[in-house]
């Protein structure tokens, strides 16, 4: 292709004389040179050969007469602008070859920087020079175009370089290291964190290089929307590898909770680490790179990273409104303590504007949140009262609901109860709306009760009412100090193996509980072994200093039938607490054994030896211990054994 020809700068015709890049007249016509620029011998004339310009003595040409340029825009142009011209479009179009679609790796010695700054400068200067001279149209539109495209090398270039980074996955949930191997581990992750996100000091000095040169050359648009679109790839990708993906309202709201539910753990890992981690690191990235123009960086850095927060935090705000139950208190939780524990990071990261709004909308996802957690809470107090089941516990065993009840408070308490004291002392005006009513008769131990606590003590009331509504199920009043006595029980070991719990219960609360748990234990006796004693009774045995035998047979015989009765049915009841088996096993002997055997002694000898002995003494005292030993297991083949 025919090389572009620059018009002359003067009005003179086609026949002026042109000048060489060094000011000089080119040799005469009659005067031919050699090759080693020496004159030629004999011979007729031959043509003066064209002279070859390097890029720098062609740049330096140029610089020469744009000085000159400044003064007269009549000055004439260097034929070495062509040339230039020639050569920078060669050497960008080598890096718009194929294989170098994904840009290319610039010169070490920096000299396509240098050709970039050098176009910019002859585009600038040039346009503005001749912006009223139309006849030099041609020249300006192929130094646009040129410079174009060596622009567009630099912001491949740019683009790849972004994209190389040594992409690096901080641990987020690193705890501070203690001894043995947890120790030797902690440089390791703190150099990881501190690594982020991973380039090289080369790679961030050509970056800023070239971020300078694109901005100074006119194409900082070009080079603002390479640096968001690369690194918001790049943050997504790395949070696509923690398990985050991009799920919108819609979505969330159609999801089933055990899909949802799977979501929630990594959102919270991508938001600590977006917080603590990557937006960070994304920051001192915008402020190497565009470390000339401090607001530069400080707007790119918002406007990458501002949509990615609120992404993150459109995610929880569907969570939010997703239907309530009770399971999902948890994760709510979970939500809400990775909000509240970041929110301070907002304030170092963003700037005073920018920082006021996420802040603003952090807040207000985090109150929802919360709401909606104390909301399940309090619905978990009306899943109590709404069991209402007449199915009897077999045996008079710890009620499933009990368990549940008791598994999930512990649980709550142990893990989350700040989190639950905070929640409920933000939300203290709408707890004290539902408890306006109780505010006269609460007495001063309530008053100084938090938020929490009082809640947690309605939702063990509401398990006593309960508990006792289905304790009257049973028939035998017996059976039912037993259902009272393992419930009462179970719920007591809970709270003792959980300071948390005990803690928000108060030591007055246990103190109640455990007072109750022993009248249902004395309850318990009076209905069964009080009654067994009333055979023992010596009332009636003695009329005028004579033991009346028939009255003495039938006390036997009522304490054998009644003992054995009793056997049999509560050998199949159940008290699952050992100790509290233990317990009644003993405080049962101590009642029977000693008054059994004081009148087995007494009065025995006034029975005829032999069969009629047998006949109303079945149990020695060791025979009603073993028995007493076999209650309480629940044990279908546990009965009574009887004499014979």
């Amino acid at each position: 292709m025919e090389k572009e020809k620059s018009p002359s700068f003067k009005n003179g015709g086609d026949d002026e004389t042109p000048k060489c890049s060094n000011g000089k007249d080119p040799p005469a016509p009659d005067k031919p040179q050699n090759n080693n620029g020496t004159e030629g011998k004999g011979g007729g004339a031959e043509a003066t050969p064209q002279i070859k310009y390097t890029m720098e003595n062609a740049w330096e040409d140029i610089e020469h007469s744009l000085v000159e340029l400044e003064g007269d825009a009549d000055s004439e142009i260097p034929d070495s602008i062509n040339d230039y011209l020639d050569l920078v479009e060669e050497k960008a179009s080598k890096h718009e070859l194929p294989e170098k679609s994904k840009g290319c790796p610039l010169d070490d010695d920096g000299s396509f920087l240098k050709v970039a700054h050098q176009m910019s400068k002859l585009y600038k200067h040039l346009s503005e020079i001749f912006k009223l001279d139309s006849r030099q149209g041609i020249l300006i539109n192929r130094i646009g175009r040129i410079h174009q495209q060596v622009m567009c090398c630099l912001e491949d270039e740019f683009r790849t370089l972004l994209e190389e980074s040594r992409i690096v996955e901080p641990d987020v949930n690193h705890e501070p290291a203690g001894d043995g191997e947890a120790q030797d581990q902690a440089p390791r992750s703190n150099e990881v964190l501190s690594n982020f996100p991973g380039y090289s000091q080369e790679a961030l000095a050509t970056l800023n290089k070239i971020a300078m040169e694109m901005i100074s050359g006119g194409y900082e648009f070009e080079c603002y929307e390479a640096y968001i679109m690369t690194r918001r790839n790049a943050i997504e990708e790395i949070l696509n590898k923690l398990g985050f993906e991009k799920i919108s309202i819609d979505d969330v709201q159609k999801m089933q909770w055990d899909a949802l539910q799977r979501e929630i753990p990594p959102w919270i890992n991508a938001f600590k680490a977006c917080a603590n981690v990557y937006f960070s690191g994304e920051r001192k990235l915008a402020e190497t790179v565009f470390s000339d123009d401090p607001s530069v960086a400080k707007s790119l850095f918002n406007s990458l990273t501002r949509v990615l927060f609120l992404q993150l935090l459109n995610f929880a705000e569907a969570v939010s409104v997703s239907k309530r139950s009770t399971e999902k208190l948890f994760k709510f939780l979970d939500i809400y303590e990775a909000l509240r524990d970041n929110f301070s990071t907002i304030d170092n990261l963003f700037p005073e504007e920018c920082a006021n709004e996420l802040k603003e909308q952090l807040t207000t996802t985090r109150s929802r949140i919360g709401e909606t957690a104390i909301c399940i809470f309090r619905d978990f107090k009306n899943l109590i009262q709404s069991d209402t089941g007449r199915t009897q516990v077999p045996g008079g065993a710890v009620h499933p609901l009990t368990r549940y009840t008791m598994n999930y408070l512990k649980y709550a308490c142990d893990e989350y109860r700040d989190t639950l004291e905070h929640i409920f002392k933000d939300h203290e005006e709408m707890e004290r709306a539902d408890s306006t009513s109780q505010s006269n008769s609460q007495s001063n131990d309530d008053e100084n009760r938090s938020p929490f606590s009082s809640h947690l003590i309605k939702i063990m009331d509401s398990l006593d009412s309960v508990l006792d509504a289905k304790s009257k199920l049973y028939k035998d009043v017996a059976l039912s100090s037993i259902f009272m006595m393992n419930n009462g029980r179970y719920i007591l070991q809970k709270i003792k193996a959980s300071p948390e719990i005990r803690q928000a219960m108060g030591d007055n609360w246990y103190r109640k509980k455990s007072f109750e748990l022993r009248n249902y234990h004395q309850s318990y006796k009076r209905e069964t072994w009080m009654k067994l004693l009333g055979c023992l009774n010596l009332e009636g045995l003695n009329v005028n200093g004579k033991v009346v035998k028939p009255v003495l047979k039938e006390r036997f015989k009522r304490f054998n039938a009644m003992f054995e009765e009793i056997h049999k049915t509560q050998s199949l009841w159940v008290v699952s607490d050992k100790q509290m088996q233990s317990e009644l096993r003993v405080s049962i002997t101590g009642v029977i054994i000693p008054a059994y055997r004081s009148f087995l002694g007494r009065f025995s000898g006034y029975l005829t030896p032999g069969r009629q002995t047998e006949k109303y003494i079945k149990f020695q005292p060791e025979d009603i211990e073993t028995y007493i030993e076999e209650l309480f297991d629940g044990n279908t083949a546990s009965t009574a054994r009887k004499r014979t």
